[in-house]
């Protein structure tokens, strides 16, 4: 069993997205969806990583074609298990050999590249998903971060000695990617490098929960009230680059 493989097996990731935290993040992600989404219009929807189908099944409720693609068969028996009208298939990001050229609208990498340590395995996922999307399409991103997993865990959970001597950060503070680790975390130069590499044209990039994964203990206290005011801060800051790189999740829209 990978190390991927074993943390989604015991991580509940059907729940993930309703929690407070949770529910920024989806919040925001849905609006930019749906910011390239015609109105009235019902297009075909990659969903590549698809976990338990926290975006495939809303979207396909909105009456979209959408096929999710999940590596991990303990997330995709639960997404099967929901008999969502959803085309569910098993498979890897790198490698989306089953699925035709050019056949979707939009395409969603909302996972895969948190979990690929190279940049040619990066590279890989997005020949992929440019191959399946119709030219002109909309793919859209997401990333973990790089100041978000210093301030946490190093900081915030006392972890910074040992990463130190373990020599999982360069001299400035640049996360290490480790080839049997979970995660890989990204700076803003990391993205655009990588787009540039890939021939894709960045339309804009978001913050998808910003400060919310620092403050889940303050959100969690907050009455429903305070929580909306909150939201509609975040939304209306998510785009502000002096947050964005400092977010625990980014989306990068993008056009093939």
């Amino acid at each position: 069993m990978t190390t991927l493989e074993s943390y989604y097996n015991r991580f509940n990731e059907d729940h993930r997205l309703t929690t407070r935290h949770g529910q920024v993040e989806f919040t925001t992600s849905m609006k930019y969806i749906h910011q390239y989404i015609p109105e009235n219009a019902k297009l075909r929807i990659l969903d590549v990583g698809a976990g338990t189908g926290g975006y495939s099944v809303p979207l396909s409720e909105e009456g979209h074609v959408v096929t999710a693609v999940e590596k991990v068969q303990h997330n995709l028996d639960v997404l099967m298990a929901k008999h969502a009208n959803v085309n569910c298939w098993p498979g890897d990001a790198r490698d989306l050999h089953f699925l035709d050229d050019e056949t979707f609208d939009m395409t969603l990498l909302f996972g895969p590249l948190y979990h690929l340590h190279t940049k040619e395995d990066r590279l890989a996922a997005f020949k992929e998903a440019r191959r399946v999307t119709k030219k002109g399409g909309i793919i859209l991103a997401a990333y973990v971060m790089n100041e978000y997993s210093v301030l946490t865990y190093c900081f915030k959970q006392n972890n910074i000695k040992e990463v130190i001597a373990g020599r999982q950060l360069t001299s400035d503070f640049h996360t290490v990617a480790d080839a049997d680790g979970l995660y890989s975390y990204l700076r803003l130069e990391d993205i655009d490098e990588l787009n540039k590499a890939a021939g894709l044209q960045r339309i804009k990039i978001i913050a998808a929960d910003g400060p919310a994964d620092y403050m889940r203990r303050e959100l969690n206290a907050m009455d429903e009230e305070t929580f909306k005011f909150f939201l509609d801060y975040h939304l209306a800051t998510c785009e502000r680059p002096e947050l964005i790189g400092a977010s625990s999740h980014t989306v990068d829209i993008l056009r093939n």
